[in-house]
């Protein structure tokens, strides 16, 4: 290859390198390396996060903190584990990464005393860098706020190294009713608060949420780059095992609540949260699927038994989203299902956080309904939470 084939041919390959960046493309806060790593030097840190916890090479912010000088002296994981492989719900031991030899100390369940100073007296700093899809009963915001006060208890800096919200586009749902405070509900939001872990870290911090009125001292946001609340972001990789696919973490906010019911969503398919059925929904001419043990989901609702309800992978996502939380789904099941008796499990007022719509629904009263005697709530909620925006609506 003559001198100027050879310019032509790197000039083509950087063409495609820029056409592939996009210049207005988002930058997750654990990229912002010049912004974090003067506040980190010379700290002993503890990193909460998993396999989300990436930058756009690909790389885990675990290694780039250690390839800065940065002393990570433990990792903490959330449910299903730093690798993201564990059921939900599933006991997570803790280990040693492999990569590091880091020990990795799980959080999820009831066995990490938060409020021990020993766990923590190793720990200069914590570092939040985990991807949240933006409910009120995903778990990985409950860990977080445990941390942070833990945080505001042994006197430690705070970090969370944000990321874009993928359902930050709007907000809706009923406001939990702390009587039904759980590990999948544990502030006063909506089911969908439409913030990021930061903009959530600051909120509850200031609003005074933490236990024992505990505030932070030292709570510092590393901002994401070209993010803003409308930004449709695609995940670059699944936040938990049954979360494949951008459409079904866009119809979540409507369909999990059928967890607290014996209703499959698809768990033990190719397409799970795209999908509900019943072994016992009463028209079995419609779609039909059989939920299998498969990685991530070895002991799905209705194993083996051929269910029968509806396939919601053709809905387009911009009509998901336009709809907000809508309980037509849930609705269609529990009038499909005859045995009534059986199909509210005792979780349902905790997933769904307040305790009188199980009446509605039965009752008799429409998605519409329902949902308007959340609207003012979810409307002074979003007044509220304009104090604590980082990014524009």
């Amino acid at each position: 290859m003559n001198l100027k084939s050879l310019l032509i041919a790197l000039c083509s390959l950087s063409m495609v390198a820029c056409a592939e960046k996009a210049p207005n493309e988002v930058k997750v806060g654990a990229e912002c390396v010049d912004e974090y790593i003067p506040m980190l030097e010379g700290k002993k840190i503890a990193l909460f996060s998993n396999h989300t916890g990436i930058v756009s090479d690909g790389r885990h912010t675990l290694d780039v903190l250690t390839e800065n000088g940065l002393d990570v002296v433990k990792i903490f994981s959330p449910e299903h584990g730093f690798r993201g492989t564990a059921d939900a719900g599933e006991v997570v031991s803790s280990s040693v990464d492999e990569e590091t030899g880091i020990t990795i100390v799980s959080l999820y369940g009831s066995h990490f005393d938060y409020t021990d100073a020993a766990n923590f007296e190793d720990v200069d700093a914590i570092i939040t860098d985990i991807q949240d899809v933006g409910l009120r009963y995903y778990t990985y915001y409950v860990t977080m706020t445990k941390l942070m006060e833990s945080a505001a208890r042994f006197d430690k800096e705070f970090y969370v190294f944000d990321r874009p919200n993928p359902n930050g586009m709007y907000v809706d749902g009923p406001i939990l009713d702390m009587q039904f405070r759980s590990g999948v509900g544990r502030l006063p939001i909506p089911t969908v608060h439409g913030l990021t872990l930061g903009e959530l870290a600051i909120m509850e911090n200031e609003e005074g949420w933490l236990d024992d009125s505990l505030k932070v001292k030292s709570l510092n946001v590393i901002k994401c780059e070209n993010y803003d609340h409308q930004t449709r972001y695609e995940l670059p990789v699944a936040p938990s095992p049954n979360l494949k696919t951008m459409h079904s973490v866009y119809l979540y906010p409507s369909i999990c609540y059928f967890e607290a019911t014996p209703v499959s969503l698809g768990r033990g398919t190719e397409s799970p949260f795209e999908m509900y059925g019943h072994p016992e929904y009463n028209d079995t001419t419609c779609f039909s699927f059989t939920p299998e043990s498969v990685p991530g989901a070895k002991n799905p609702p209705q194993l083996g038994n051929k269910c029968y309800g509806k396939d919601l992978r053709g809905i387009d996502d911009e009509e998901i989203i336009a709809k907000g939380v809508d309980l037509t789904y849930f609705i269609d099941a529990y009038q499909h299902v005859e045995n009534h008796e059986k199909f509210f499990y005792n979780s349902f007022e905790r997933l769904m956080g307040r305790g009188d719509i199980r009446g509605m629904i039965e009752s008799g009263m429409t998605a519409e309904q329902i949902k308007a005697t959340w609207a003012q709530d979810v409307e002074d909620f979003k007044v509220l939470r304009r104090k604590y925006l980082l990014y524009a609506e």
